[in-house]
């Protein structure tokens, strides 16, 4: 087994490996002097036959070299450091739209009535991935036991519902009027004192003290919103714990999408409020699962949402040009299989 340790001298020393197999199997390399500080006037000894082979043989250390590079720096960060709240992944002026409402949360006919009925959707594609994890759970309390976070949790809209099925729940929010009237309405339900927990805070804010905490995550109409959308996830790998479930529901990035989902629902029908979103800021589905797959997140489902704004109602679809909601796990902290070669014990 080769193992890749000391990657920051690979270019050089992989062409002294390469030498000490090749050395003594050609006679007319016995003038080749492997020294990678003299690499130049040891290719020019070669005569033209054995250099095209060897620079064949080296260009293919050299391509293994730095792929094993790319392969290490692809999985180096997530689990090597910590977010700090100097990078923010919340966007200030977003923060002004939703003050602005943070009243009309539990309004179920108002501008967040296409948020209550997606929990049609939402919370049984939650529950259902999250009881493929656990072996036995209790009727009526599916997912009690569970520790989850919801993200951008606004009113508590999706993390009441989460809390009525048994898990312990917490939901943050940066707009501190959005966590007032989610306060308020918990108060309603004294089932939900005991699992229920809402603050005033944005991801990045409790990475440190919550690592590696949950069960689940939850992003639901959020990604849309932040200004980092890498570091916004790099955060939410962090506070995962090994095997824990991303759940993220967004907008994807489309020209039907910035003609239905900004135009006809902001503009002309105003179903939602003008200015809520920007096109800019959508997210397609192969490049969201891209930084997933980059950061440590195994894409487990991708799938299309359709709302119907004559019947108010949701429903699923193959078709993920408009809305799609993603399903990722969190994977073990281990060394990437690409970075073990295959090969003698000698190091390179």
């Amino acid at each position: 087994m080769w193992v890749v340790r000391k990657l920051s001298s690979c270019g050089s020393r992989s062409l002294g490996v390469f030498t000490s197999r090749f050395r003594g199997t050609q006679g007319d390399c016995s003038r080749l002097t492997p020294s990678a500080g003299n690499q130049l006037s040891w290719t020019l000894q070669i005569k033209p036959w054995v250099f095209s082979k060897y620079r064949i043989m080296w260009f293919k250390s050299y391509r293994m070299t730095f792929a094993c590079l790319n392969t290490m720096k692809s999985y180096r960060y997530p689990w090597t450091r910590l977010y700090s709240t100097s990078r923010t992944t919340v966007d200030s002026s977003e923060m002004k739209t939703f003050l602005a409402l943070a009243h009309r949360w539990w309004d179920e006919q108002g501008v967040y009535a296409p948020l209550h009925s997606m929990n049609d959707l939402r919370v049984p594609f939650i529950r259902d991935n999250l009881l493929k994890t656990i072996a036995n759970h209790q009727p009526g309390k599916p997912l009690s036991g569970m520790k989850i976070l919801d993200v951008g949790c606004g009113g508590g809209l999706l993390t009441e519902p989460l809390g009525r099925l048994g898990a312990s729940v917490i939901g943050i929010d940066p707009v501190d009027e959005n966590i007032k009237t989610a306060q308020r309405h918990k108060s309603f339900d004294p089932v939900l004192d005991q699992r229920v927990e809402y603050r005033v805070c944005s991801l990045e804010e409790i990475v440190e003290e919550t690592a590696e905490t949950f069960d689940a995550v939850i992003a639901s109409e959020v990604v849309e919103h932040v200004i980092d959308l890498e570091t916004f996830i790099q955060c939410c790998y962090q506070v995962l714990k090994p095997g824990g479930s991303l759940f993220i529901t967004t907008i994807n990035k489309t020209q039907l999408s910035y003609a239905l989902g900004i135009v006809f629902s902001e503009q002309i029908a105003g179903i939602v409020p003008k200015g809520t979103h920007t096109w800019e800021k959508f997210v397609s589905p192969e490049k969201l699962e891209s930084i997933l797959e980059s950061n440590g997140l195994s894409v487990q489902t991708v799938a299309g949402m359709i709302y119907n704004p004559f019947s108010g109602c949701w429903h699923w679809s193959g078709n993920t040009s408009l809305n799609y909601a993603a399903h990722a796990v969190k994977q073990e902290h281990t060394v990437p299989a690409e970075l073990v070669l295959k090969g003698d014990t000698e190091e390179l």
